[in-house]
């Protein structure tokens, strides 16, 4: 047993600790050395750059602070910063392929340095480092989800197609009817955003109120069945159903189908971390950019939702219920529920809520500096682990971005 699992024992912190970076390393099982270094684009990060970054925030935020806390390697803090200005320079985020040192197995060293060194300092930990080491647990949770779709978008450009786990039979699903039934939400004020017990990253308040217009909401998302008969139709073909940046994007990107679909004969394929096969209709579309999802809205003759609106609809409901990362293995959206499954994403802009203030030093960068250019998602998806997200949480990213697990739910107007 781990000295931070023992102390799990009496300290729910350390417990939240030790399952996280258990799961880190058990989802890097599969990998080679080889698999977790290699960079597939400039979006995506090599495996092992997530094992070391997630250590060098802990490293960084809480350990460094600590009398007679040695860091492991002293160069790691210019290799493994993401993009904390007020922290130094860094290595470039395009280059971070190019890191064939430190090898797996010593970043996994770097990995038992750190959880070492937080263990015996847990106990002794003030309030406000109990809080960094709760942040960087969640941050954590965020490089899980990313460590898995960066390895689905690596293995995508194997011929080989390799597959991360054997695939597991596609669990039964209730059948589809042939469109969405819809839920009928009333006009009027209603508060969103975080509003505690319970951590939340700083992006998810102050809550506050919002004026909503009389809406409804699809009872599930777009399926793989939906985005054929939108792809039959001519939906890549058409410029009237697009924005003109998103079909500009089309154009130059070649785009005719959801990342990762291919045509097998008369019908489609989809490649993941389980390997390639058949498109399921009756599962939700995933790996749609924003462009796509507005694009297929229009041609419905529908909207996305916003971001409040969704919200709203989610209140009182339980996270825990959808479709989420419980452990390593298979993983492929099954769900249709507003949370687990795909990543939904909604019509509004990330921008600050009223009141918003970033946290004072380094760790104030962590998500204010981004409320540019990206668009929010809602709900977290199959890559998500389990009991990360809530109502509140605001994921982002910018509008032609596909490589996560991102989805579709549709809006109207009443």
């Amino acid at each position: 047993m781990t000295p931070v699992a023992h102390l799990g024992k009496t300290d729910p912190l350390a417990a939240l600790f030790a399952r996280v970076r258990g799961l880190s390393l058990d989802l890097a099982a599969p990998l080679s050395d080889a698999d977790a270094t290699v960079q597939s684009m400039d979006d995506a990060s090599p495996a092992k750059w997530h094992l070391a970054h997630t250590s060098w925030f802990f490293e960084t935020f809480v350990l460094r602070e600590l009398a007679g806390y040695e860091p492991f390697d002293p160069a790691y803090a210019y290799l493994f910063n993401s993009y904390y200005e007020a922290e130094g320079p860094r290595h470039a985020r395009p280059r971070r392929g190019m890191l064939t040192r430190p090898s797996l197995d010593e970043v996994r060293a770097y990995r038992a340095h750190v959880d070492a060194a937080l263990a015996g300092a847990l106990p002794g930990l003030d309030a406000e480092a109990r809080a960094l080491v709760e942040l960087g647990c969640h941050h954590e949770q965020q490089h899980q989800e990313l460590l898995l779709t960066d390895i689905l978008h690596l293995f995508a450009q194997n011929p080989l197609r390799p597959a991360m786990w054997p695939a597991e039979p596609a669990r039964p699903l209730a059948l589809v009817p042939s469109g969405p039934g819809w839920t009928e939400y009333e006009s009027g004020a209603v508060e969103i955003g975080h509003a505690g017990p319970g951590f939340a990253f700083d992006c998810e308040g102050p809550r506050h109120s919002v004026l909503l217009q009389p809406y409804a909401l699809a009872d599930r998302p777009v399926t793989n069945g939906d985005w054929i008969a939108f792809i039959q139709n001519g939906g890549y073909r058409e410029p009237r159903w697009w924005l003109s940046d998103g079909w500009t994007w089309v154009q130059r990107e070649g785009i005719e189908a959801p990342l990762y679909w291919e045509r097998d004969g008369a019908g489609w394929t989809s490649f993941g971390l389980d390997g390639q096969r058949p498109v399921d209709p009756a599962a939700p579309v995933t790996h749609v950019s924003f462009y796509e999802a507005d694009a297929y809205a229009a041609w419905a003759g529908m909207r996305l939702p916003t971001e409040a609106e969704w919200e709203h609809a989610a209140a009182g409901l339980d996270p825990d219920e959808g479709q989420f990362l419980d452990a390593a293995g298979p993983v492929r959206p099954q769900g249709h529920g507003l949370f687990g499954g795909v990543w939904e994403w909604t019509g509004s802009a990330y921008r600050p809520y009223p009141g918003f203030r970033a946290a004072e030093g380094a760790v104030g960068e962590y998500n204010g500096k981004f409320m540019s250019g990206q668009f929010v998602l809602k709900g977290g998806s199959c890559a998500t682990p389990r009991r990360h997200v809530r109502a509140s949480y605001r994921n982002f990213f910018y509008p032609h971005q596909r490589w996560q697990f991102t989805g579709v739910r549709l809006a109207r107007d009443l």
